[in-house]
């Protein structure tokens, strides 16, 4: 009774059992056995089991010398958790199926895919600037789902939009990876190339990427096989200068990425970032995966810089050796010889062909970060306070001081919210304590530390004095 209750709830649910014991699905290991505790045991695994109970070979655990199958099996089966969402698979359908099954809506219906300008829109919501990053995304997000629905691949196949973002640390590189996998309705995974290594090594494989988006996709293959996967600080894999031993970290990962950039069928332990005898595995197809790739590259402006410089020199045609000294977007000018040099592997650039870089952000930019967006810094601080009946505004010239101060900082987009952490935490802790406060504005004088914000009272309206504040 038990057993068809089961099977009749993932028939409903689309999922698939994985064996408790070989960790194999349904669909590789054949019927499962329905025990309690949400537990599932295949039939060659529960053979194995009771003939290792008939010969009188069942190892000893925790120190207990012999137990009998009714005292084991609590401990084996019934005394454990219950086996978690995440050990279920979705179950595959097959590809005659898939053909003759209607479309789903959203953007996996390419009749309902929004076009590049209207992406951009959307994204001019969320991310201020980066009128050229934007744009070239939203034609590589567009053009590469209209690949991954093209019917016709006997004539023309079309390559993957495989994208490398160029930009300093707060210019918005993840953000704007993430808002676009927000807007089109995709699993996404973000991942840290620092933390991959080379297989048999300690750290994750590169494996581990595919099994945070098949776990973003909530198990499921179909899904996760049209979701976009950001590979972040992806400079940090460059090829390391002269260096005796071997590098597991570098030049190693970039050639492990190659067939998931590429597309290939990978084994991907599911649940887990590494792979072992008691994690299930599944397949999953990197063909149209869309990978993106961005990274600081620190000292790249010196490669690009000492590129530019060749033509240097005495002579009309000689330039001046720190004429681009000045200049605060070299990223723009990087090409695929200044990355080589910088420590890319050539395979590894040639499956990334969408290549651009995001400007670093200006003090108007940042002024523009603090106030306009959906979920600008200051929205949310007026809102919070809008929660306790009291009216946030600032002074145009206290969002200047507040911008100056994130330049100093140079950690671009980052820094506004650290600094509004620290002016907005006396005001957030003492206006509670008076219910007569109905309005603050945040002065320029008070972002210096040479004054205080002005406070409006909801009865007279005058003006008093909340608080000092101290750099």
């Amino acid at each position: 009774m038990e057993d068809e209750k089961n099977k009749t709830t993932e028939q409903e649910d689309g999922y698939e059992s994985i064996c408790y014991i070989c960790r194999r699905p349904e669909s590789k290991a054949g019927k499962m056995m329905h025990l309690p505790s949400n537990i599932s045991i295949c039939a060659d695994c529960m053979q194995k089991t009771f003939d290792t109970f008939n010969n009188g070979t069942m190892p000893n655990m925790n120190g207990i010398p012999s137990m009998d199958f009714m005292n084991f099996s609590p401990l084996m089966f019934g005394g454990m958790s219950d086996v978690p969402q995440s050990q279920k698979l979705k179950k595959k359908q097959p590809k005659e199926k898939k053909q003759q099954e209607e479309v789903p809506e959203g953007v996996f219906d390419i009749r309902s895919l929004k076009a590049p300008h209207i992406i951009k829109a959307e994204l001019d919501e969320y991310v201020i600037g980066q009128e050229h990053a934007k744009k070239v995304m939203s034609v590589a997000v567009y053009n590469h789902y209209k690949r991954v629905y093209d019917t016709d691949r006997d004539s023309i196949e079309l390559e993957k939009s495989n994208m490398l973002m160029l930009g300093p640390t707060g210019s918005g590189k993840t953000y704007m990876v993430k808002t676009l996998a927000k807007l089109l309705n995709v699993p996404l995974a973000i991942t840290d190339a620092t933390s991959l290594t080379e297989a048999g090594y300690i750290g994750d494989d590169v494996e581990s990427v595919l099994s945070k988006l098949l776990a973003a996709a909530d198990n499921d293959v179909e899904r996760a096989e049209k979701g976009i996967v950001f590979i972040d600080e992806i400079d940090k894999i460059a090829k390391k200068r002269n260096t005796n031993s071997r590098d597991v970290s570098g030049e190693s990962v970039q050639q492990g990425l190659l067939k998931l950039l590429e597309g290939a069928e990978v084994e991907v332990p599911v649940g887990a970032t590494s792979k072992n005898a008691m994690v299930p595995m599944t397949t999953i197809d990197t063909t149209n995966i869309l990978f993106i790739c961005g990274g600081a590259f620190p000292d790249l402006e010196n490669i690009v810089k000492r590129r530019l410089n060749k033509r240097s020199g005495i002579g009309f045609a000689g330039e001046l050796k720190d004429k681009y000294d000045a200049d605060k977007a070299l990223l723009n000018k990087a090409t695929l010889e200044d990355l080589r040099e910088y420590g890319m592997i050539p395979e590894f650039l040639g499956r990334l062909p969408v290549l651009f870089a995001l400007e670093p952000l200006s003090r108007e930019m940042l002024v523009q970060v603090l106030k306009e967006p959906k979920n600008a810094i200051l929205k949310q601080y007026k809102k919070l306070l809008l929660m306790d009946e009291v009216e946030l505004s600032f002074d145009e010239d206290a969002l200047d001081a507040i911008a100056e101060k994130a330049l100093e900082k140079d950690t671009g987009a980052r820094a506004l919210r650290a600094i509004m952490e620290e002016l907005m935490l006396d005001i957030m802790y003492e206006i509670p304590k008076d219910d007569a406060i109905g309005r603050v504005t945040i002065t320029k004088d008070y972002i210096s530390g040479k004054g205080v914000p002005r406070i409006d009272m909801r009865t007279s309206g005058s003006q008093v004095p909340l608080l000092a504040h101290t750099e």
